[in-house]
This record gives C-alpha cells, structure tokens and sequence, in this order.
C-alpha cells in the first residue's frame, strides 16, 4: 500500500498565522479545573524537594498538558510532574526539570544531558527503543474530528488530510500502516509542536488530528473547543519513563517498582483523580496487551 505524504509542520505555518489570535498559549493552561490546580500548586511545591539526600535526575519533556505544563510561576507541573516526584522520592531521588525539543529526546539522553524522558510517553511499540520504568498508566491514542465531520469511523479516513504531532504513535501508525483498519490517507501533517493541532482542525485545514485522548478531553475542557472523537481507538498504549538504551544504572527497575506499588496503594488514583473525573480508564495498566 502506498504510504501518506508527510509534510512537515513549515508547509502550514503560513497558513496558521491567520489563526494566531486563536492558538492559546500551552503555557499558560490556566484553565485546568479546580483538582488540576491545586495540584499544580502541589506539584510545583513537591518538584522543589527539601531533602538534600536525594539525588537528583534530569527529567527532560516538552509542554504536553494535562500531563506536563507550564503554571502561572513558570514552574513545570501536571500529572506526570506528580507522579514522578512520588516514585523518585520512593526510591531516593528528586526530579529537576527541562523542557526540551521532543524530537531530540534520544540523543540528549545519549549525552547524558538528561536522564530520563517523561510526558505522556508511549512505551508500546517502543520497548526496544530505550529502557523503560513503567508502565504507570494506560492510554488511548484517538482520532479526533469537527462535530460536523462526516468521519465517523477509521475507514471514513480514506483520502483525507490528517495531523499528528511528530515522533507520536499516530505518526507512526499513519505512516507505516500499523493498524490494519486505518486506510490509505491523502497526506500527514507532522507538526513538531502540539499546539498547531487543534487550530488546525477548528480552521478547517486539516480533516482530523490524532493524539493521546486525555490530552483532547483537557483541551475541550479547558478551552470550550468541541471535538467529536471516533470511538474505534487507533491503539491503546502504556505510558512510561524513558532512560537511554545502553543506562545500566537499575534506576529504570526501581522507578517501575515504585510504579507498581502506587498503582496499588491507591496513590496512582489520587493522582489521576486531580486531573480526571473517571480515572479508572487510566488505571487499567494490566488489561494493556
């Protein structure tokens, strides 16, 4: 089969900047309900662990709310941001911050610039890529559509425009064919920054985007944008930590243990429970295939 043209985010750029007025800026996010934002109070408060005892990791991600965002302070918060700090302080250690550019992930943990990646992370498919602490939650990767749409399956998504945020699952599943019930699609944007998705969509440019579903339903509530998003999943997927391929430091299988017992100490649950109402979704780490 052939495979979709993929165009890089530059050949939309131009036309994004008609829509400036609308992309809000991620950063911000101040929009997060009242369990996110007392969270995000909490979190930045945990990230800045008093404790000269533990050591510390260079966590690097990029803006990817609820998960990882920037708070009113410029301090680095969200689930993930919440979920680390517990396990790292469970195991001895204390996270440090960094945003960086997503698609340098590999090779700033090659360096040792960084030690590990975190931020709404797909492990699924991926587990020969690095070394892996999790999986500590579940997640679906989901195709999204204007209500008005008349995509309403994967199979209506033959011929039509699409985009995804680049070096994603759906990136990869869009251009490999992976799942064998999404068909031969007109072309891919591929944009290196998240935010251009959804004034994407709103603006008409493109016919659908795809992403971790958690990261859509934040953005319909945050936001007031309303998608309608296919039910048939493209795939569902364990989110994990990320450590270079050749760390053989064992950090990697303390953090998963650590993972595990949040999971079922119920910690995992408080922690989701602050972001979303019904986290059982994200709970169901052991149904993952």
């Amino acid at each position: 089969m052939k495979r979709p043209r993929r165009s890089a985010a530059i050949s939309l750029f131009v036309a994004l900047a008609v829509v400036g007025a609308f992309v809000v800026a991620i950063a911000g996010c101040s929009g997060l309900n009242d369990g996110a934002a007392a969270s995000a109070s909490e979190g930045a408060a945990a990230s800045q662990v008093k404790d000269d005892n533990l050591k510390t990791l260079n966590v690097g991600s990029d803006l990817y709310p609820p998960f990882v965002y920037s708070n009113e302070y410029g301090d680095i918060v969200g689930l993930d941001v919440d979920i680390l700090t517990e396990a790292l302080g469970r195991i001895g250690y204390k996270p440090k911050y960094q945003l960086i550019d997503w698609e340098k992930k590999k090779e700033l943990l090659a360096s040792g610039e960084l030690d590990c990646v975190m931020g709404s992370f797909s492990m699924t498919g991926r587990e020969g890529e690095y070394r892996w602490a999790g999986p500590y939650l579940a997640s679906r990767q989901v195709v999204a559509v204007d209500p008005e749409s008349d995509i309403y399956t994967l199979a209506d998504l033959e011929g039509r425009v699409v985009a995804v945020q680049s070096t994603t699952k759906p990136e990869s599943i869009l251009l490999n064919h992976t799942n064998e019930n999404v068909p031969q699609i007109k072309e891919l944007y591929s944009f290196s920054d998240r935010s251009y998705l959804n004034p994407a969509l709103v603006e008409g440019l493109v016919d659908a985007i795809a992403a971790h579903e958690s990261s859509l339903l934040t953005y319909e509530k945050d936001y007031g944008v309303t998608y309608r998003i296919l039910s048939e999943p493209l795939l569902e997927v364990g989110l994990g930590t990320a450590f270079d391929i050749n760390d053989t430091r064992g950090i990697d299988v303390k953090l998963t243990h650590a993972y595990q017992e949040m999971l079922a100490d119920g910690t995992m649950e408080r922690l989701v429970s602050k972001y979303f109402d019904d986290p059982s979704p994200f709970l169901n780490v052991e149904g993952l295939s």
